[in-house]
């Protein structure tokens, strides 16, 4: 049923136990991989001295090379160029000094071991044929984007010949589609309405984001509208009450809609649509999906669980209910948002020393330090790889939802600009004393990445914070002394300093805006590996497990339109 390859590794491995052994010694051990992705963080970029933190990551020849080229020259070379016709020996490289044959070494290694984004350049006759034969209906795509048409549009013709697969290998129909964390249940109603037809149990633990979908499935004419019958004069005031009160009698209760039930049956549509969608108010917490399947409508259901971008641990409960509940046959789940992943071996202690924290954010270690037996890694083979096991503190998993293939010029200088500003920012706060010095005697590490002693969480700012260094530096302080956290952090410490003196900060160290993006680049261009370890990680779980007949990974959308591409199944004996 699936493609030819269970993983879509690059053409320069013969085989995918060889491609696995090769990315897990490379995540494992590679010094600069390990630095570069959660060994650094970009706050650290202005507050680490003798050596600066550039020159302390990057070897001199990389440096003298950065320097001689622009940053767009260079992120083509990293992300797009054709690494297989350049040559060390060249006199140039684009009007400059040729690329050093070490950095080369280092680009070819990185792209040959993430995985292949390309549908077209996967082997699965599923995926030659994605494109919908069938345009989702107007009604159906209320509410969505364009990037969400496209991955609903796609992954639901994916879905449904896969469940149609599945029936008929096994002989047994799939009966219903289990939507994990559901949100306003685009998904589902796509499944649900023609040409699909599909019976869809929606898990959501939000009542306001089901409350919201069931509205949209009043549009798409899956369910009708419900009716209120109203005594229009009594619901004016106009009525008088009996006893001549002025309270008005309190009507009877109206029947509950079906629609309206957290746990209601299976919905129709008046439009005699064939397919479903039934709505379960339900927190994940773990793959046990018994009290679910038991207000499942219709009896010994066969269940495949289904998810688009599913968050953190999500994407591990669902693919632990295939082994943890008979009526679940088989999963299909897109996973994102790596970074609110919990760690199964606790926190992550390769940060460099120097940059680790002399203290912890509170929000950041409470979780940083949890031992998740539902964290990463999954698999035994990550868990105990060579006896300690692989960890990725969440520094390493943030730069893992990026997407550096899809930078252009003007989105690119945006967020090299927003990262100055952020970094700049910390040394601001470290000259005035409101965060502690990066120390070599701390022995622990930061959880977070963030260093210069004290991690500080600023987050996103209002679109006119970023007009300018000023403004940038006004909405950031503000808003730091208005979290409860980090307000605490600094209680009773205030910094004063005028437009004139942010200026300044900004002109002297403007010259190094380029190194700032140069490292920045390369950590994200480097995470790439970090993502196909945490995919290839839950794919070797399933293998694991003596009950699973079949897994695989592989693409399902157009990556320049959704870089959280890869799908993993997995089907039961």
């Amino acid at each position: 049923m699936g493609p030819e390859k269970a993983l879509p590794f690059n053409e320069d491995f013969s085989s995918t136990d060889d491609y696995v052994d090769s990315l897990v010694q490379f995540v494992g051990t590679h010094e600069l991989l390990r630095t570069l992705c959660g060994g650094v963080h970009v706050l650290d970029f202005f507050t680490t001295k003798d050596p600066d933190l550039y020159s302390r990551v990057l070897p001199q020849e990389w440096r003298d090379f950065f320097a001689q080229h622009e940053i767009m020259p260079l992120l083509d070379l990293l992300m797009r160029d054709d690494l297989k016709s350049l040559d060390a020996s060249q006199d140039r490289w684009r009007e400059g000094p040729p690329v050093p044959q070490s950095l080369l070494d280092y680009m070819r290694t990185v792209r040959k071991h993430l995985l292949v984004r390309d549908v077209k350049g996967t082997q699965c006759a599923r995926n030659r044929a994605l494109k919908p034969t069938q345009k989702l209906a107007r009604q159906v795509i209320v509410g969505m984007n364009i990037k969400k048409v496209h991955e609903v549009g796609l992954f639901a013709r994916y879905l449904s010949d896969l469940g149609d697969d599945i029936s008929q290998s096994t002989g047994s129909q799939i009966s219903h589609l289990v939507d994990f964390g559901s949100g306003q249940n685009y998904l589902g109603r796509a499944l649900a309405c023609e040409p699909y037809n599909k019976h869809i149990v929606a898990i959501e633990s939000k009542s306001h984001n089901a409350e919201r979908a069931k509205e949209f499935d009043v549009m798409a004419r899956l369910t009708e509208k419900k009716k209120i019958m109203r005594n229009k004069k009594a619901f004016r005031g106009e009525a008088e009450a009996p006893n001549g009160s002025s309270e008005l009698p309190t009507p009877p209760p109206e029947p509950a809609s079906p629609v309206d039930s957290a746990l209601d049956p299976t919905i129709e549509a008046a439009t005699n649509a064939k397919g479903s969608v039934q709505y379960v108010e339900h927190r994940i917490a773990d793959g046990d999906l018994s009290e679910v399947i038991q207000c499942i409508n219709g009896s010994d259901p066969r269940l495949m669980v289904m998810s688009l971008h599913s968050c953190g641990n999500l994407v591990h409960h669902g693919l632990r209910s295939l082994i943890l509940n008979p009526s679940v046959k088989a999963v299909a789940m897109v996973g994102c948002c790596y970074n609110l992943l919990t760690e199964r071996l606790g926190p992550a202690t390769y940060k460099l020393p120097s940059l680790r924290p002399v203290r912890e954010h509170p929000r950041l270690a409470a979780t940083g330090d949890a031992h998740d037996p539902h964290g990463f890694p999954m698999s035994d083979r990550l868990c105990h790889y060579n006896s300690e096991g692989i960890r990725l503190n969440i520094t390493a998993r943030m730069m893992a939802v990026q997407a550096p293939q899809n930078w252009g010029e003007k989105d690119s200088d945006g967020f090299f600009t927003r990262h100055f500003y952020r970094a700049l920012l910390q040394r601001i706060l470290l000259d005035r004393g409101l965060v502690d010095p990066p120390s070599t005697d701390c022995a622990g590490a930061s959880p977070a990445g963030h260093s210069s002693g004290t991690p500080v969480i600023i987050g996103s700012l209002r679109k006119a914070c970023y007009a300018n260094f000023v403004s940038y530096i006004r909405g950031a302080l503000a808003k730091l002394y208005d979290d409860p956290i980090n307000g605490a952090l600094f209680k009773g410490r205030t910094i004063g300093i005028t437009d004139e003196e942010l200026l300044d900060y900004e002109t002297s160290f403007s010259a190094r805006k380029k190194d700032l993006s140069v490292i920045w680049s390369l950590m994200a261009f480097s995470a790439g590996v970090i993502e196909a370890a945490i995919v290839v990680d839950r794919w070797l779980w399933l293998g694991e497990q003596d009950q699973i007949a079949q897994a695989w990974v592989e693409p399902v959308f157009d990556y320049s339109m959704s870089p959280r591409n890869l799908v993993i199944v997995g089907i039961k004996k």
